[in-house]
């Protein structure tokens, strides 16, 4: 189809070009000039042919007339390219002296202006440098306001100075307007400074705009709402605002953590164990787990015995088996808790399981042990060195290898480990 279109348009343009040529042949037209005794007579074809040659020719006498400006024009834009290359690779190296220099050079050539200065006001940002940083956006305003702005609140909330951050974004922020990392630096400005509504109001934009990755929005969001969770003054508004949240926020362990966390504080305990155990029947989380143990009530040795029964899915969780050495404490239960609370050390060693064994040893009247686990949790938390525990402190050392359980596939088939 496109082959006759082609043959038909060559085959119109030939015959206009037919009829021109006898239209023109049969009267080419008479053009006179006379200048100063100069007298030049032709035909309008041959005058037209003339000026076309005459614009050609000048034309090609302005280029070349041009060309040693062009020539260092091209070398300055080569350089100025070269260098914002080579301050981009300096940041990203973390030579951010380096950067600096080179972005700021570079910022130079009017089309890389405003994004070598935002660059530059990056790299002396990380510096810590940030009276910089503001004078290198100062100047990328004028090219790139949007951009400059977000990245003034990242210095200023960097600086340790959100409560500006949030007021230089919150023009737009009312009126929608803002960039995908204006409202993720909005959020983290308004948490810095307590202001919860605009986080939370921020949330929405930012996750329609698909800025952040599924795992980054995430965390920002429980951190938004478990923020938001523990700032409820009383117990009523915290159901409200509970059960305002949609169910997928409801879900966010995280969430669920402060959530019971806050409720139990004002004593409502039950409705924390229910979202708790709702949550682990759904799935299986290691911090809600750790919740599970540390909340109080007189329930203890039945959440004991019902966190018992889930060992024989998890015997290797190092978070259950410290949730269950810290009931055995609270309920007295020595023994039983050091074996538990050696095990979770065993697997994955923590302060909270050192500090929960202190408390076993001295509840059994061993002060010198007790003693060495408080040390040794306040060791871990330091990253020092711990020390091992004395042999004779436990003759009966408890197997703490794990456990190596058989692993299916959706077909019931069991997996071969590799």
């Amino acid at each position: 189809m496109k082959l006759w279109y082609g043959i038909g348009l060559l085959v119109v343009a030939a015959a206009l070009a037919a009829f021109g040529w006898h239209w023109v042949v049969a009267d080419p037209g008479y053009v006179l000039l006379r200048l100063r005794g100069w007298r030049v007579e032709t035909t309008v074809v041959a005058a037209v042919v003339i000026l076309l040659l005459a614009w050609v020719l000048l034309t090609l006498l302005w280029r070349l007339a041009r060309w040693p400006f062009g020539a260092f024009s091209r070398r300055h834009r080569r350089l100025s390219q070269q260098r914002l290359g080579e301050g981009l690779l300096a940041l990203a190296e973390g030579r951010h002296g380096d950067a600096e220099r080179d972005l700021n050079r570079a910022s130079r050539l009017g089309s890389l202006h405003g994004p070598a200065l935002l660059a530059a006001a990056e790299a002396a940002s990380r510096r810590g440098e940030h009276g910089r940083a503001l004078e290198a956006l100062d100047q990328a305003a004028q090219s790139a306001p949007q951009a400059a702005r977000v990245l003034r609140a990242r210095v200023l909330r960097r600086e340790g100075k959100p409560a500006e951050a949030l007021a230089l974004l919150a023009p737009e922020s009312d009126k929608g307007t803002l960039t995908p990392g204006g409202w993720r630096e909005l959020a983290r400005a308004a948490l810095a400074t307590g202001d919860l509504r605009r986080a939370r109001e921020a949330l929405a934009p930012l996750q329609k705009s698909g800025a952040l990755g599924n795992r980054a929005y995430a965390a920002l969001e429980a951190r938004v709402l478990a923020a938001t969770i523990q700032a409820a003054p009383d117990g009523a508004s915290l159901n409200t605002l509970w059960s305002q949240l949609p169910k997928t926020q409801r879900r966010v362990p995280a969430v669920i953590d402060a959530y019971a966390r806050r409720a139990a504080a004002f004593g409502l305990t039950l409705p924390a164990m229910d979202e708790v155990e709702s949550a682990l029947r759904r799935e299986w989380s290691p911090l809600l787990v750790e919740t599970y143990g540390t909340l109080a009530g007189d329930d203890i040795e039945a959440r004991l015995r019902r966190a018992e029964g889930w060992l024989d899915a998890h015997p290797n969780d190092a978070n259950l088996l410290l949730t269950l050495g810290r009931m055995c404490v609270r309920l007295e239960l020595w023994g039983k808790a050091r074996q538990y609370l050696q095990r979770s050390l065993a697997l994955a060693p923590g302060a909270g399981a050192w500090e929960a064994l202190g408390d076993a040893f001295a509840g059994q009247g061993d002060a010198q042990q007790a003693q060495r686990c408080y040390r040794n949790a306040l060791a871990f938390a330091r990253g020092d060195a711990v020390v091992a525990l004395a042999s004779a402190a436990n003759p009966l050392q408890p197997d703490t290898r794990p456990i190596a359980l058989e692993e299916r596939d959706v077909h019931g088939v069991p997996r071969l480990r590799e």
